[in-house]
């Protein structure tokens, strides 16, 4: 995947924290027993093969810790690497490069790990033309560290927040029921209510639920946790009046059969909320005088 900039982003403040949280009082075995001279040289190693998501927060957490750290990447975010590979290259104070390794390190294995799974599930359904997106089940904090990855992965960022459109969902519904508001009673009062355009989404959980959503004008209907043959029908019955997405349930063993349905995406929380950190090391080598 081609490299994809960071989005703006309060990315410095995360890292102080980071930093603070691993070292509130600094790193008391480095400056134990190492010459606050020392100068070494460190490789950013892929362990495994993965796709790289973090390059900009490792020069991130080094630009904070000691701008004398010179971060040299060899490989761009959003590039796909073999085990073994060195990716990054650190050279400067061997404190300040032993004082970030763990910051750096979880960084780059937790996006990587989950551009990495975002690759996987792409590759699965490079023959269908559904998109795969990500969802809002994110660790709190890392939200648009977290989509970035999805996105170098080859996936597409949904919603970022609950500003950026009208979802109803099945507590939506109860409580509009009690009130004796109609799905599709709903969708109207969200698309006239609303100062600015908003793609209207209606979460649904049974085919009986469809034409309600569409006569309400619904843009977006989400098939929540239906197998693929109740998507099929459910594809079929919408027609291309709205958009069809498909959540709950995804795994790399079913996800092709989902696309293969016909369904316009396919919106995974595993991609944020599951994905296995990957492999990556940091191997400092011997110093070298200043």
């Amino acid at each position: 995947m081609p490299s994809i900039p960071l989005p703006p982003f309060e990315l410095e403040a995360l890292v102080k924290a980071a930093l603070k949280e691993d070292a509130p009082h600094g790193d008391i075995t480095t400056h134990a027993l190492l010459d606050p001279a020392l100068h070494a040289q460190a490789n950013v190693v892929a362990k495994q093969n993965l796709t790289l998501a973090g390059i900009a927060v490792l020069r991130a957490v080094y630009r904070v810790l000691d701008p004398a750290v010179v971060v040299s990447p060899k490989f761009e975010d959003g590039a796909t690497l073999e085990a073994g590979q060195t990716f990054a290259v650190l050279q400067g104070p061997a404190h300040a490069i032993l004082g970030g390794e763990r910051v750096a390190l979880n960084f780059l294995q937790h996006l990587s790990g989950i551009a990495t799974l975002t690759s996987r599930f792409r590759a699965e359904i490079r023959h269908y033309p559904a998109v795969l997106v990500d969802t809002r089940k994110t660790i709190p904090g890392l939200r648009r560290l977290e989509k970035w990855a999805v996105a170098l992965g080859g996936g597409t960022n949904h919603r970022m927040s609950l500003s950026d459109g009208v979802l109803i969902k099945d507590n939506h519904l109860v409580l509009l029921e009690a009130q004796g508001i109609t799905l599709a009673e709903a969708c109207r009062n969200a698309k006239e209510r609303l100062s600015r355009h908003f793609r209207i989404c209606v979460e649904v959980e049974t085919l009986e639920q469809i034409p309600q959503a569409v006569d309400g004008g619904a843009d977006v209907l989400l098939l929540d946790n239906m197998p693929p043959s109740l998507v099929k029908k459910a594809v079929d019955l919408v027609k291309g009046r709205a958009h069809t997405e498909v959540s709950g349930g995804m795994t790399l063993q079913n996800v092709r059969e989902y696309a293969a349905t016909g369904v316009n995406s396919i919106s995974i929380g595993a991609l944020t909320h599951s994905a296995p950190a990957v492999d990556i090391s940091m191997d400092v080598l011997p110093v070298f005088s200043q």
